[in-house]
């Protein structure tokens, strides 16, 4: 590093960039925000580049800010990986570990008794299990790991596959005799869907082709007077006979063999969806990540 360019000045600029405000970044760092505005000043006069650009009601990252800071939050997430994994004993492993993991049932329960099982393993590993779903950046050093369902976006990102989930489209016996069956997909343009985050719901012919020699697929747009992004509060409101409802299967297996919830149809069917692991490329090099990433896959190996 250039011995005029001072590290403290670099996390600042990279704190200050992340939270989008010198008043959060200072309020984070336990400084004032003029403070944090020389320290902004001092890297740029060094560089010879303007890293941000400041009026009295919003600032923004210049394109060669924006640039300076991907490559220093990765970089300083490496020195972050080497410091801890110089402090991790080699015999008892410790500190935090931050996850975020979708709710319902496989937050809560499969996902608890894998946490609940490493937790005996390692006893000084304090876990903090966060289940909001919304997209989380994992450069920036709020999680380690993340289980999502579905394709990843991001290719800095390792998305470990640990099972297919099973989607199902289910509705009650009482809803069947009170508004009908529908035939086909296109017939719940006219029934009461429940919804969570996803409103196109698409099916897959088991016995149709396309022209291409695919099977055909049907997509279709549903809506309903219930949404809800908890799938046990979805299969509570299919059970009442109050909707159609689409939820991985392993939310309400009893149902389903109690014949409480039916599946629509015979002949289509929705894809299954991927479960994955999601984590740094290099985040294996903490024994402590590495001790986590290693009991998952074991885990859901043993789920197969």
């Amino acid at each position: 590093m250039n011995k005029e360019i001072s590290l403290p000045d670099i996390q600042a600029f990279v704190v200050i960039a992340r939270e989008g405000s010198f008043t959060k970044a200072a309020e984070l760092m336990g400084c004032s925000r003029s403070y944090l505005s020389r320290q902004l000043n001092q890297l740029e006069a060094q560089l010879g580049v303007s890293l941000i650009i400041r009026t009295t009601r919003a600032q923004r990252l210049t394109q060669q800010g924006e640039a300076f800071y991907q490559q220093c939050q990765q970089s300083l997430n490496k020195i972050d990986v080497a410091v801890n994994q110089a402090l991790e004993s080699a015999s008892e492993l410790s500190g935090p570990l931050n996850i975020n993991c979708v709710g319902g049932y496989i937050g809560e329960t499969l996902i608890m008794d894998l946490i609940n099982g490493f937790s005996r393993l390692y006893p000084n590993i304090d876990i903090k299990l966060d289940f909001d779903s919304r997209r989380v950046d994992l450069i920036s050093g709020e999680f380690d790991f993340v289980f999502r369902m579905g394709s990843l976006e991001d290719s800095a990102l390792i998305a470990r596959k640990l099972m297919d989930i099973e989607i199902v489209t289910l509705a009650s016996p009482e809803y069947f005799k009170t508004h009908g069956r529908p035939l086909h997909p296109k017939d719940l343009k006219e029934h009461a869907c429940i919804t969570g985050s996803i409103k196109n719901w698409r099916f897959v012919s088991s016995h149709e082709l396309a022209a291409d020699g695919s099977a055909l697929a049907e997509d279709i747009q549903v809506k309903g007077p219930f949404s809800c992004k908890n799938g046990h509060a979805m299969v509570n409101n299919a059970k009442a006979g109050l909707g159609i409802v689409r939820v991985p299967a392993m939310y309400c297996l009893d149902e389903i063999k109690e014949g409480k919830l039916l599946n629509l149809f015979d002949n289509w069917q929705a894809a299954s969806v991927a479960f994955n692991l999601i984590y740094l490329q290099d985040a294996y090099q903490s024994k402590k990540l590495k001790a986590f990433k290693d009991y998952v896959i074991s885990y859901f190996e043993t789920l197969s």
